[in-house]
């Protein structure tokens, strides 16, 4: 039986004891020629997790990776693992050198290092442990072996009163849950993952994006189970795909049966932790921003952008209190700071300080959950029960400057409540396209020397209100005219802006977004001695921020995988240009209706009583879509690109 076993079979057998690689291990394993993608080669990934009772896990961790290129040499000169101190812990054990040349050198404790991790917005206090691992050579390889207890996120812990590993125990004490992705940006010949579980404890587990071997024994008092993967390839990727991680084969195990069960554990640790209770200082500032209010939803609107906007986005102070366990709304409100749980717990104590009942809850930004109860979590929201027993989600993260109180940017994302009666995973609903509608209304005439002379009325609503207004929101006021003149500009370098008003930008929950303007473009039109050749201005693809659909390549045939746009809406577009003197149209460019599931196209341009009159109207239905509405959505965008990009030739 052991003769028809590889070595590298046999030699992962007995890696934990930190036997010494088989040089012809790594000779077998191939070169750039057998990868010809491929700076280097993972030739085995190698975790063997030790799950204890109250669901501290301990993890060995051995990887053997071979240099195939010169890049390849440069990218492993140095292997940095993340950690944060405050929940997890990681010990580099051993790093062997493995020289083409067949001699092997052991990396000494001083080429490993442990410093802060370089951080931006978010200043806590991770760390980085870093191997100093120095030249290679193609045909070198890198065998590392190293330790790793703990979890992401800390909770309530002081690492001087706490002994032992309790610190390292998860948050939902006495459960365990691992994420493993069985994908790499390398190839990985193979890569095992162990993990070794009390009998009192059953694992719930799932595959997803292919298949992978398991197996179950029994292993003294403890159940084993193995998961094993050969040859992982590089993912595909693609323009506006969706997550890789939606997308690329990934394990996700647990000791949580159901939802259910975490969402009332959430709910439990902040209740227990007091996390929202409001003090004198936080009542009486609710009570001054709901001076006037008329209504429930006056109330929930004045709150969740008080916070959205006065309370800055900026992990600063950990304080007492992190992970799943919400900050104290009183930490947050004198610190005017903190990151998305921090603002969603400001906005739940306000809430609450007015009378209303608010829990906090867990989503996914940008990625899906999938449906194993392992934590899949990496934002914060609010939710609010109405008076008619709905809940209703906010996101004060999401929305500063913004007409909405949930992100639509969010929409087709699934989230978890924390609530008292515990809550399943839920997906938020599709906002109607026509909530985030950008009109272009354009009135202009074009002189016989080809100079254009007109005016231009925009208005956006929803997202594409606030990607509009964060041309003044996100910059100084003495810089708005130039950002709206630029964004202009695209279309005519030589523009010239001879009046400009708009709504004022900081006061969105009044009214929204709109602008006009009399501009004058010399040149504008080619003019020959028996043409007139010109696009029309408002047919151009002019404010892609909110128009991000613009960015698609229609050209494209096919798609492998989902894809995902900034958010749905609703495009209309019109524009009446005054022409001078012509004999007939040459060419008029003209795009077909297109009706589907995913998006819509109606309208094109008419020439008319010596006018050429110009309407679109443009519907796209989500911000997620399938693979397979891939033809219909690209057709909608081609469309509007052939109006904007082909040009319109007159006779004179």
């Amino acid at each position: 039986m052991l003769k028809k076993l590889s070595i590298l079979t046999l030699f992962l057998a007995f890696s934990a004891q930190m036997f010494a690689v088989p040089h012809s291990v790594i000779q077998r394993a191939g070169g750039a020629k057998d990868y010809p993608n491929a700076d280097y080669l993972v030739i085995f990934d190698s975790t063997k997790v030790d799950v204890k009772e109250s669901g501290l896990s301990y993890k060995n961790m051995h990887q053997l990776i071979k240099v195939l290129t010169p890049e390849g040499a440069k990218k492993l000169n140095h292997l940095k693992y993340r950690y944060d101190p405050l929940s997890a812990f990681i010990k580099i054990k051993k790093v062997n050198i493995y020289r083409k040349d067949g001699t092997v050198e052991e990396l000494k404790q001083k080429d490993f290092h442990d410093y802060p991790a370089p951080a931006r917005m978010i200043y806590w206090g991770a760390r980085h442990k870093m191997i100093d691992i120095g030249r290679l050579e193609p045909g070198d390889a890198v065998e590392i072996f190293y330790f790793r207890k703990g979890f992401t996120y800390a909770l309530l812990q002081d690492e001087k009163s706490i002994p032992n590993d309790s610190k390292y125990v998860p948050p939902m004490e006495g459960h365990f849950y691992d994420i493993i992705e069985f994908w790499n940006n390398q190839p990985v010949k193979k890569k095992v993952y162990k993990v070794n579980l009390p009998k009192s404890k059953e694992l719930y587990y799932n595959f997803y994006n292919g298949e992978i071997n398991v197996s179950k024994y029994n292993f003294n008092d403890k159940f084993q189970y193995t998961f094993t993967k050969y040859n992982l390839k590089k993912p595909d990727r693609e323009p506006h795909m969706v997550a890789v991680s939606d997308v690329s084969p990934k394990l996700l195990i647990t000791t949580t049966k159901k939802w259910k069960q975490k969402s009332l554990w959430f709910y439990g640790v902040n209740k227990d932790y007091g996390s929202f209770e409001y003090t004198d200082a936080i009542k009486k500032k609710v009570d001054e921003i709901l001076k006037g209010a008329q209504t429930e939803m006056d109330s929930i609107s004045l709150l969740t952008h008080w916070v959205a906007d006065n309370i800055r986005y900026s992990g600063l102070s950990m304080g007492e209190g992190e992970g799943y366990t919400l900050h104290k709304g009183s930490m947050t409100f004198q610190d005017r700071c903190g990151v998305c749980k921090d603002k969603a717990g400001m906005l739940i104590t306000m809430l609450r300080a007015a009378g209303f009942e608010s829990y906090a809850a867990m989503t996914m930004a940008r990625s899906n959950i999938e449906d194993i109860p392992a934590d899949q979590f990496n934002h914060s929201i609010t939710v609010v029960k109405l008076s008619n027993g709905q809940y209703k989600l906010l996101d004060p993260t999401w929305v500063p400057f913004t007409r909405e109180l949930w992100s639509s940017l969010e929409q087709q994302q699934d989230y978890l409540l924390g609530v008292p009666e515990g809550a399943d995973l839920k997906e938020t609903p599709v906002s109607p396209p026509e909530n985030h509608y950008f009109r272009m209304n354009g009135d202009s005439k074009l002189l016989k020397d080809g100079t254009l002379e007109g005016e231009l009325e925009i208005e956006a609503e929803g997202q594409s209100d606030g990607a509009i207004r964060s041309m003044f929101t996100r910059s100084y006021k003495t810089e708005w005219d130039k950002n709206l003149e630029m964004a202009l500009r695209e279309i005519a370098p030589d523009l010239e802006i001879l009046e400009m008003n708009y709504s004022k930008p900081y006061n969105y929950q009044e009214e929204n977004m709109k602008i006009t303007l009399k501009y004058r473009i010399p040149d504008f039109a080619t003019v020959t001695e028996n043409e007139i050749i010109f696009t029309p201005v408002v047919a151009r693809e002019l404010f892609k921020s909110a128009n991000s659909h613009l960015y698609f390549n229609p050209d494209r045939k096919e798609r492998k995988y989902d894809f995902r746009d900034r958010c749905s809406r609703l495009v209309e577009l019109s524009e009446t240009i005054k022409l001078p003197e012509f004999e007939k149209a040459v060419y008029v460019p003209k795009a077909d209706k297109i009706e589907g599931s995913a998006a819509s196209f109606n309208g094109g341009y008419e020439v008319k009583d010596n006018q050429l009159i110009l309407n679109e109207k443009i519907v796209f239905e989500k911000r997620k879509y399938k693979k397979e509405e891939w033809d219909n959505f690209r057709n909608v965008v081609a469309a509007q690109k052939k109006l904007a990009n082909e040009k319109i030739i007159l006779k004179k």
